[in-house]
């Protein structure tokens, strides 16, 4: 199906569901609540063929470029159907176990991920390995029938929810950096795992530490090859900067629309405010620009590599500015409690001073986009 007409039958179902699939309640809600509505949300539109397309027909999908699916989360994040955040979990996760899986495990454990049924998570960052994850410690060691996994991982978002873990671990000799890491799916459920929610500043528990007990995993949840793990991390950074990107700057989009209705319905839109407004809405129309290119490559078989730290860096920063323009501009409404209006205001512009933090910080994209793109030379 070609994107346009895609994208026409969509949003015409969209609107004649809009009264089911609008979220119940008010603000960002619960995290319980947000995620039993982003697994009707997901289910829905796996029901109406709409969350199949993009996907490859071996997990229930319907074939199609990954640009439909592209389309189904700006969509969705244009319209708040669902939290961004958990939507766009997939896109990260799921590509990378279709093409390093066994196929029969792809088979039978991704289809219930496109349906909503389940939630999946990733382990890659741990207490002494965030940006410098080549250095991460958790341990697989054989075993019989597979590998036992000792460790912890940190900043794992929306364990509490799934149900299988993409999992970077150490089989080579510490110190063996990036050649010594091999990518598990391990069951979140399974023996000896363990968390710990970590509340973040916006008053949320979207984070988690998780711990590994001499946890066993089949030898049939390789992803990859032993020691091969650090392709199926890289494999991931494209995914995660390219589709997930553009559904988060869907939503950028529609809350910068957001401010400008509220400002003007204050009625005092004088040059600075305009130009103020002129500057978020600039930004965020960089990225998307930027993106939709990244898109269009990522559909057309192109290989992503190191060009995509701008992406990061330029929605980072749009992200900030936004929210930092929206308390400027609705003063009081980030420093004090208010409406479920408000509410939201204050959670979004807290949850952006993470933004040039979480998935490499923006020192780290800058080094890369220098060094390795710009050609600089190494850091003195």
């Amino acid at each position: 199906m070609d994107p346009e007409t895609f994208r026409r039958d969509l949003t015409s179902w969209l609107e004649a569901n809009a009264d089911r699939l609008t979220p119940p309640y008010q603000g960002h809600g619960s995290m319980d609540e947000q995620m039993a509505h982003y697994a009707m949300v997901k289910g829905a539109l796996h029901d109406a063929g709409f969350g199949r397309y993009g996907w490859p027909e071996v997990v229930g999908g319907l074939g199609g470029s990954p640009l439909l699916r592209a389309i189904v989360g700006e969509e969705i994040n244009l319209r708040g159907l669902a939290d961004p955040n958990a939507w766009t979990m997939i896109e990260v996760l799921a590509p990378t176990v279709i093409d390093f899986a066994p196929p029969e495990v792809a088979a039978e454990f991704v289809p219930g991920f496109l349906r909503g049924d389940e939630m999946w998570c990733q382990g890659f960052s741990e207490p002494d390995a965030g940006s410098d994850l080549a250095s991460l410690s958790c341990r697989a060691t054989p075993t019989d029938g597979g590998w036992t996994v000792t460790g912890q991982k940190i900043w794992t978002s929306f364990v509490q929810y799934s149900r299988r873990c993409v999992l970077l671990t150490r089989t080579g000799e510490p110190g063996s950096g990036h050649r010594g890491i091999t990518a598990l799916l391990v069951d979140v459920d399974s023996p000896g795992v363990t968390y710990r929610p970590i509340e973040t500043l916006h008053g949320r528990e979207d984070f988690a530490e998780v711990f590994f007990d001499d946890v066993f995993v089949p030898a049939d949840r390789l992803l990859g090859e032993e020691n091969g793990g650090w392709q199926v991390a890289m494999d991931i950074l494209p995914y995660e900067r390219s589709t997930t990107f553009w559904h988060r700057g869907a939503l950028l989009h529609r809350r910068c629309g957001d401010l400008i209705a509220q400002v003007a319905a204050t009625g005092a839109c004088d040059d600075a405010t305009a130009a103020a407004l002129g500057r978020a809405f600039q930004g965020i129309v960089a990225f998307r620009s930027r993106s939709r290119d990244t898109q269009h490559r990522l559909a057309a078989g192109e290989s992503l590599g190191v060009e995509t730290s701008v992406d990061k860096i330029l929605i980072a920063s749009a992200e900030q500015r936004l929210f930092e323009t929206a308390r400027d501009l609705l003063g009081g409404v980030i420093e004090f409690d208010g409406d479920p209006v408000a509410e939201m205001w204050r959670q979004d512009y807290l949850y952006a001073k993470a933004a040039t933090i979480y998935g490499g910080t923006a020192e780290i994209q800058r080094n890369i986009v220098a060094r390795r793109l710009l050609d600089l030379g190494p850091e003195s």
